[in-house]
């Protein structure tokens, strides 16, 4: 998914320095930004007060949304260069075209992962019949220096497997947890795990002490380590925990977010994550002059124009502001 905010700002992130080296309970509120005409999503990261979750740097829910007599999603083709885009529904399902000629439908629990590497460019939309609601996150993961310039490749995987406790089922998503492994290709110390409850369950997931942790609420009502979180919010919990309590009140749907903190400064703006303001402003000019990201074939309108980059020169600094 894109940032489609025409005034596209600025997000240092990354660097160990802001990192919560013990256990804590902060909770996040999400900023309300509009997808075109007919999605809403709830933006958590990046927060006004924390960037990045090991190397998750952006995280969107939306939905559940009903658009049974609505286009849905429509996000035209968009560049992306230095990071990975995960695609995770609950509900619906979404067509994904991408520059390499990739056209791949993307249904409730099946992982969507598109890794830019140095340059890709891809589109987003509701399949023109589609189910009546739209239900999902979208996050990206930052690249580390040694592999941002790999070639780009997607992944679509429909079969990933499961860990279950009583009154609770995770899947990863994305690295391991409990001994099951996403087949998903990651380039840093990282998990991403759904996790379903059902009401009165009462369980301890084993995390990794090393990984900082976060969890978003996607459904119903659950409570994280005691605190209670409400859809569309996010958790983050730091570091130092080797397990996490967990427990619903009603059925409800969580996604766990995790890795080693993320060593490196990043600069993310717009769709891009590199290193320094030269680099961001060359991948701008590239996707204005049609060089480097490809062509997105198939879809049905006009590419997504890059905003302007600030006057002012970006640079990179640390994880939190």
């Amino acid at each position: 998914m894109s940032n489609l905010d025409r005034q596209a700002a600025l997000s240092v992130c990354g660097g160990r320095g802001f990192v919560v080296a013990e256990p804590v309970r902060e909770l996040l509120s999400p900023r309300h930004v509009r997808l075109g005409e007919s999605t809403e999503v709830r933006r958590l990261l990046p927060n006004l007060g924390r960037r990045m979750v090991g190397a998750w740097a952006f995280v969107d829910h939306y939905g559940p949304d009903d658009i049974a007599d609505e286009p849905g999603m429509q996000v035209p083709p968009h560049p992306h260069m230095g990071l990975q885009t995960v695609s995770w529904l609950h509900d619906g399902e979404v067509l994904h075209r991408d520059s390499l000629g990739s056209l791949r439908t993307i249904r409730p629990r099946e992982l969507g992962l598109m890794t830019s590497g140095r340059a890709i460019s891809h589109s987003e939309e509701s399949p023109r019949s589609h189910a009546r609601f739209l239900h999902g996150a979208q996050l990206w993961v930052a690249l580390p220096e040694a592999h941002r310039h790999v070639e780009p490749h997607f992944q679509h995987h429909t079969d990933l497997p499961t860990v279950t406790a009583p009154g609770l089922t995770a899947t990863p998503i994305l690295g391991e947890l409990d001994g099951a492994a996403s087949p998903g290709t990651v380039y840093t110390p990282i998990v991403g795990a759904d996790l379903a409850l059902t009401a009165g369950a009462a369980a301890r997931l084993p995390v990794d002490p090393d990984f900082e942790y976060a969890v978003l609420s996607m459904s119903g009502r659950a409570e994280v380590d005691g605190v209670p979180v409400l859809p569309g919010s996010m958790l983050y919990l730091g570091c130092g925990r080797t397990e996490l309590p967990l427990r619903a009140d009603t059925d409800a749907g969580l996604m766990l977010l995790g890795g080693e903190p993320f060593e490196e400064e990043i600069v993310m703006w717009w769709n891009f994550i590199g290193r320094t303001d030269e680099e961001i402003r060359e991948a701008r000019e590239d996707w204005t002059t049609g060089t480097r990201f490809g062509e997105v074939k198939g879809y049905d309108g006009d590419r997504l124009p890059a905003p302007e980059v600030p006057a002012t020169r970006l640079r990179a600094r640390g994880r939190t502001r």
